[in-house]
């Protein structure tokens, strides 16, 4: 079996060449990129299947590399981490909307980054054409846990791995109430360092991709979010 690609783009070497061989330990090709003018290029070419961004870099800056990526029909299944020093609530934020997969401040633990990037890989949506899909059926919308696969009306719905996690958690239990801590320490297990509003970021990308079936997922003022069985 082929080794996934990862892609690294952050201009310092020493994080560098710490998170290139913690990840090669554990069986990827990584490649490495120490600015970010060549960044998008690259990803277009190379199709890694992880891109691990700092976001101060020279030339092009993280965000504008992760805007071209995700607006670009090519990359923008790529899953992004962003590993930076900049951990704001607002600068996490911004990052998620900007479609990051996951969020990462410096510094960092290279076991907890080395899990993240395992997590989302292992849990990487298809793209590609709708399947047959026969492990949760919730009216139009249906799930295939195993495959990590979610068609509504007939169609594949292409949503990141947190997107797909926080679908599948909501929906083991219809109807319960979930509070964004409940959801955050449900989903992201791997040392949860990230904040409450990524909830209401990923909340609003999933409802958004799921069209017409977004009012499966509702929302309780003052408690969370629950998962809504039309069936």
């Amino acid at each position: 079996m082929a080794k996934k690609k990862i892609l690294i783009v952050e201009d310092d070497r020493d994080i560098s060449e710490l998170v290139r061989y913690n990840l090669e330990r554990e069986g990827y090709d990584v490649s490495a990129l120490f600015e970010g003018g060549d960044a998008f290029d690259h990803a277009l070419k190379r199709k890694p299947d992880l891109i691990i961004l700092d976001l101060m870099l020279p030339g092009t800056d993280g965000m504008e590399i992760c805007r071209l990526l995700k607006n670009e029909e090519g990359t923008k299944n790529i899953p992004v981490i962003m590993l930076t020093a900049k951990g704001e609530e607002s600068d996490v934020v911004v990052g998620l909307q900007m479609g990051a997969d996951d969020y990462i401040t410096k510094p960092f633990s290279p076991k907890v980054l080395a899990a993240r990037v395992k997590a989302i890989l292992r849990r990487g949506v298809s793209s590609s054409a709708a399947v047959s899909v026969q492990d949760r059926q919730y009216g139009d919308l249906a799930l295939d846990t195993s495959k990590h696969k979610v068609v509504y009306a007939g169609k594949t719905v292409a949503l990141t791995a947190i997107e797909f996690n926080i679908l599948e958690f909501l929906s083991r239990s219809p109807g319960r109430v979930y509070s964004r801590d409940q959801i955050l320490d449900n989903v992201w297990k791997e040392g949860k360092s990230i904040v409450d509003r990524a909830v209401d970021v990923h909340i609003r990308g999933l409802r958004k991709k799921l069209g017409r079936g977004k009012d499966c997922i509702e929302t309780v003022r003052g408690v969370g979010y629950c998962f809504k069985d039309f069936e």
